[in-house]
């Protein structure tokens, strides 16, 4: 989080240098865009949010039945203790152990990190991103802004070429 707050404000101040120094030339045309509310009113977006849902629901079910075969288990083992052979018992608390170790792998596979959920939510969205990438450009374009913001993630989103300071940073950092 600290990196995020410290590249913003890097952003923050070469924005602001770049703003006062062009004062003298022409004045910088800024803009932003509310991402967040793009992809809740953009049909396609809510399509590909709705198809993971209902893949996701899917999942939490087949998830959820995990879970009760799980203390099923659990509770027969409980209740039948005193009654059941030692053998017998480390055969179910292993059973329970497997069922355990399962429930959880799966879930790792769906959501974790790189789970399902992850890599078809960026199948469904990317394409989505794509186009509002595309037209956030030619807005940019038409309207002759300098640079556009997401107003969510303080993301630049689009800027003229002319301000980009790369090279003369990396040329910098090379002498």
């Amino acid at each position: 989080m600290i990196r995020k707050k410290g590249w913003l404000a890097i952003l923050g101040i070469i924005i602001t240098n770049l703003f006062f120094a062009g004062l003298a030339e022409a004045q910088l045309k800024l803009g932003y865009v509310n991402s967040q509310a793009v992809l809740a009113q953009y049909q396609p977006a809510i399509d590909a949010q709705k198809k993971l849902e209902r893949e996701a629901t899917v999942w939490n079910q087949e998830l959820q039945a995990m879970s009760m075969e799980i203390r099923s288990l659990q509770e027969r083992l409980e209740q039948q203790r005193l009654m059941l052979s030692e053998a017998r018992k480390q055969e179910l608390e292993q059973e329970l152990q497997t069922l355990y170790i399962r429930a959880q792998q799966y879930q790792e596979e769906k959501w974790g990190e790189e789970g399902e959920f992850a890599r078809r939510r960026a199948e469904l969205l990317q394409p989505v991103i794509e186009k509002i990438n595309e037209v956030i450009e030619q807005v940019g374009d038409e309207g002759s802004f300098d640079f556009i913001f997401d107003t969510i993630a303080g993301n630049l989103l689009y800027a003229q070429e002319k301000h980009d300071l790369t090279d003369k940073v990396l040329q910098h950092l090379k002498k």
